[in-house]
């Protein structure tokens, strides 16, 4: 049993999984409570390295399949058992198997093929473990929300700006997908409604981005390690609020509670190569997806010069502080 742990422990470390390592993770599966996400990918790049894998449009997302669908075999042989439709037609098709083992997220590339008993995949002789994706960093705004504003302690977590709204511009409601609009729609008329009562929306303008972040059905990805933390998304930024968005099941965010934000921005054709705000925020709103995977933060400012308020205000609304 030790050498198993320690065998297990090792192959952490690879990038590629074979041999006694392979045979460990095989195990892991059969002993079952294994969810695994498939994804259809291009069949040429199939063989080729992780950086050569890729969907086969931006319209097919992963789809997950749960312990109950998945019966594996000690040679490699993975039934895939009363599966969703969605799966039945990967039939004849290579997809991307991801899974977690002991927390790493592992992968490999197979075929959907097909027997008496129904679809089958084969566990290839060499299993790969799934690369850390890097983030840019080269934002011209990002921020750090820290968690223990009247405290010592430096418990801080980074947000970046979310690729898919534009800051410090207006939020229109076309930026929402055409396709999540009926659902945004009615995320929208209910956030609307408890503002009519809370009265702590300001003009609304927020809720658009909200919505769209709530609703948005992007390539959720296994990350290289199961439950890492990751950085916030900013969604929304003016003179008096901040808007962040989550991924992060454990993040808990009580309405009244004070935190202290870094807002950082790079200032392009200047000899000032950037310029920090520092202000204190209090939770104002949380908004939460139907599904409970994403949540979104309204963070409404507490503390801020007169001098930031004045940069933010011109930044956002294109118009002179007066």
């Amino acid at each position: 049993m030790e050498k198993q742990k320690n065998n297990s422990s090792f192959e952490l470390d690879k990038e590629k999984l074979s041999g006694i390592e392979r045979e460990l993770v095989l195990q892991y599966l059969m002993d079952g409570n294994v969810p695994v996400t498939l994804t259809p990918v291009n069949e040429e790049k199939a063989s080729e390295s992780n950086e050569g894998i890729h969907p086969l449009a931006s319209q097919i997302f992963p789809v997950a399949l749960k312990p109950e669908h998945i019966k594996v075999q000690k040679n490699g042989k993975i039934h895939l058992e009363n599966p969703p439709q969605s799966v039945v037609g990967f039939a004849g098709k290579t997809v991307r198997v991801e899974f977690y083992f002991n927390r790493v997220g592992l992968y490999f590339s197979s075929l959907v093929d097909q027997d008496k008993k129904g679809l089958y995949i084969l566990v290839p002789d060499v299993l790969n473990r799934i690369k850390d994706v890097e983030e840019k960093t080269d934002y011209d705004f990002s921020a750090v929300l820290y968690f223990e504003v009247n405290a010592k302690k430096d418990i801080n977590t980074q947000c970046i700006p979310w690729e898919n709204e534009v800051l410090f511009s207006r939020p229109v409601w076309k930026s929402i997908p055409l396709e999540n609009q009926k659902i945004a729609k009615e995320y929208l008329e209910q956030f609307v409604e408890a503002a009519k009562v809370k009265k702590n929306a300001g003009n609304g303008i927020q809720l658009i981005p909200v919505c769209n972040y709530l609703t948005f059905q992007g390539d959720q990805k296994i990350q290289a390690i199961e439950n890492r933390v990751m950085p916030l998304s900013i969604l929304y930024v003016d003179h008096e609020r901040i808007v962040l968005g989550s991924e992060n099941a454990s993040d808990n965010y009580e309405l009244g509670h004070e935190y202290g934000l870094k807002l950082c921005f790079s200032i392009k054709n200047s000899p000032i190569l950037s310029r920090d705000i520092f202000v204190t925020c209090v939770v104002n709103n949380v908004y939460t997806a139907q599904d409970n995977k994403r949540k979104c933060i309204d963070f409404v400012y507490t503390t801020l010069q007169e001098e930031d308020l004045r940069y933010l205000y011109e930044k956002a609304t294109k118009r002179l502080f007066v």
